[in-house]
């Protein structure tokens, strides 16, 4: 059976365009893993992708694992509620470009609809915007991730700069 994926590249051009959400009535804390840890990044891809499709590095060997959160262009942050794992995202620095891929953002599904993806959206962006010269942040989404994936992005502020639909 050929399934339809609709695919959008979002953008954010500017600190002021973003649009902030509300802090979270929860404990939320942001922190970067440092050291890089791959098993965090393992962890989270696995158990937040795994409603998603998110497959592709499914068959990754440590090794792999290891070399990408080792990659300086490469920060993994978590999130925790009060001292719980509760979610991530993974930012990959172009510097020569002067951009930033929010590659991976999501939450465990036990910390669906706590007010808290829009707050992991919105510290993802700032994060982004304080390291030097960052001129644009990107990330794509698709009709496989959350229902509000694409309605957080562009209540944050973020714009759709193209779409595409591929059959798989």
């Amino acid at each position: 059976m050929i399934e339809t994926i609709n695919r959008n590249y979002l953008e954010i051009t500017s600190i002021n365009a973003l649009i902030e959400s509300k802090l979270p009535q929860l404990e939320c804390s942001i922190n970067l893993v440092s050291p890089a840890d791959f098993q965090i990044n393992k962890f989270f891809y696995k158990n937040v992708g795994e409603k998603y499709r998110w497959t592709d590095r499914l068959i990754w060997s440590e090794s792999e694992w290891v070399n990408y959160v080792s990659d300086q262009k490469v920060e993994t942050y978590i999130l925790k509620v009060k001292d719980d794992l509760a979610g991530y995202f993974e930012l990959i620095i172009h510097t020569d470009l002067q951009e930033i891929e929010i590659a991976y953002l999501g939450l465990l599904k036990e910390y669906y609809n706590k007010k808290i993806g829009g707050y992991l959206l919105s510290e993802a962006i700032k994060k982004s915007f304080i390291k030097n010269n960052i001129k644009r942040v990107w990330v794509h989404t698709c009709s496989l991730d959350h229902e509000n994936a694409l309605k957080n992005y562009l209540a944050r502020g973020m714009k759709i700069f193209k779409k595409e639909t591929i059959k798989v």
